[in-house]
This record gives C-alpha cells, sequence and structure tokens, in this order.
C-alpha cells in the first residue's frame, strides 16, 4: 500500500496515488465508498500508460459530511475542483462511478478548461426511476449479481462515510438531471456499465450516447454496478484506448 497511497503537503490522508505527479486522471468514488475501492482500477490505468492517477475522496464519497454540508452534485463539484487545485493538476480526465458521475460532469460544466474528458462508470440516474422505491428496486436487483468479494469493503466504508450521509447525498443526486449538464459540454465522454447492472441500464446509456457527438457507450462482457471493485481489469480493458490519447499530456 505504500506505492499507492501518498501524502501530498497539507493533504488529508484520503487520497491514493499511482505514478506521476500532479496526476492525468482523478477518480472519484461512489456514494459511501472510499478511494481503496479505486486501487486496482489506478494501479492498471497508471501501469499500461504511463500515466500519474489520483483516487479522491469527498464528503458523502469516501468522507463524512457536517449536518449541515450540501451534498448535492453542484457542491460536490465544487470541492472536486478545490481538490483539483490542491494536487496541482492540470487539465485532466475525471473518472466517476455512480453518483459520482454527476459530480464530475457538474466539474467540466463549471471549469471546461480543467477537464480533458469524463468517464461515467454506472452513470445514475436514470430518469425512468427517480423515486425512492424504484430506485430501491433495481439496486436489490443489481445486488443479487455482485460479487460477495466486495462485502467487506462496502462494511467498512459505509459507516465510515455514514448512512444518513448516503441517504442525503443520494436524496440529492436522485433529484439532479445528468442528460442536459453532458449535452450542454464539448468534452469527450465514456459512459460504461456492466451487463448486470439495472441501476444504469442499457437504455439509459443509450439515452447518453445519444445526446450529441462525443459521448460514447460501453457495456463490459461482466458484472454489474461495482466494476471498480469487482471488474477491476475488464475496465481498464474499455478505459485504456479512450484514456490513450486523452489523458497522456504528451500526446
Amino acid at each position: 500500500m505504500t506505492d499507492l497511497r501518498r501524502r501530498l503537503p497539507g493533504a488529508p490522508p484520503d487520497l491514493l496515488r499511482r505514478g506521476g505527479d500532479p496526476p492525468d486522471v482523478v477518480l472519484v468514488p461512489g456514494l459511501g465508498l472510499s478511494v481503496d475501492g479505486w486501487r486496482a482500477p489506478a494501479l492498471l490505468l497508471a501501469g499500461r500508460l504511463r500515466i500519474g492517477t489520483a483516487a479522491v475522496a469527498l464528503p458523502a464519497h469516501g468522507l463524512p459530511a457536517r449536518p449541515d454540508e450540501l451534498l448535492d452534485p453542484v457542491s460536490s463539484a465544487c470541492r472536486l475542483l478545490e481538490r483539483l487545485d490542491a494536487l496541482g493538476a492540470g487539465p485532466v480526465v475525471l473518472v466517476g462511478h455512480s453518483a459520482s458521475c454527476q459530480v464530475v460532469a457538474e466539474a467540466a460544466r463549471r471549469a471546461p478548461d480543467r477537464v480533458r474528458a469524463l468517464v461515467l462508470v454506472g452513470p445514475t440516474t436514470d430518469p425512468r426511476a427517480p423515486t425512492w422505491p424504484r430506485l430501491a428496486a433495481r439496486w436489490l436487483a443489481t445486488a443479487g449479481h455482485e460479487r460477495l468479494g466486495q462485502v467487506p469493503l462496502l462494511l467498512r466504508d459505509y459507516p465510515h462515510s455514514g448512512l444518513l450521509t448516503f441517504a442525503r447525498a443520494m436524496d440529492a443526486a436522485r433529484r439532479h438531471a445528468l442528460a442536459p449538464v453532458l449535452a450542454g459540454l464539448d468534452h469527450p465522454v465514456l459512459a460504461v456499465r456492466g451487463p448486470r447492472d439495472l441501476i444504469a441500464p442499457a437504455a439509459w446509456l443509450d439515452d447518453l450516447a445519444a445526446l450529441r457527438p462525443g459521448i460514447g457507450a460501453a457495456t463490459l462482457p461482466a458484472g454489474g454496478h461495482m466494476l471498480p471493485l469487482t471488474h477491476p481489469h475488464e475496465l481498464a480493458e474499455v478505459l485504456v484506448p479512450f484514456l490513450a490519447d486523452r489523458a497522456d499530456p504528451s500526446s
């Protein structure tokens, strides 16, 4: 772990690093998940592309939140941009997972010159399932196909971030429309899902890809919603070609 987790001056310990400094790719955990969920993908991307990667935690995305802290995607995007400043990162590829896809999209909208491209892994929220009952039904249907090996990490991460924090952030996320944000961007975007992911179904990714040129969609050969944890190699196989010309500042 010592080769991955490095402290920067004044930076909190919720930072996972690999490769160059500053990073070329910045990964943001999904709701309730820690930066450790991005460990395997960060290693694979940095090794195969010879770039710097960093996974950063935010309140509700790996960190507990104060009761008065706003947890909507816009507020989280502003915090993410502050983290990019702290990292000294130039234009980067932002990679989100689940609800953090909305965060990275909002960051690109607010600071387009800071972002090279976006990767959205299992993006939320499909407007066909905006309510809590529909979200819960999709989550339960997807959870039955997830690998049990991720359970120890989830049992550690979710209590750390806090279930109330998770619920507050998810309530804000489900009211946020991702499609108009992506439609208004000029950045290349790749949306990725697992074939067993009912939280981000194929029809939802097709809708996103139809918004404008420059948005692509891909379904991996296996996996559900938790691809960074359960299928990092399959995820890397899709991300490496997309990132090759976009993450390397020398290209």
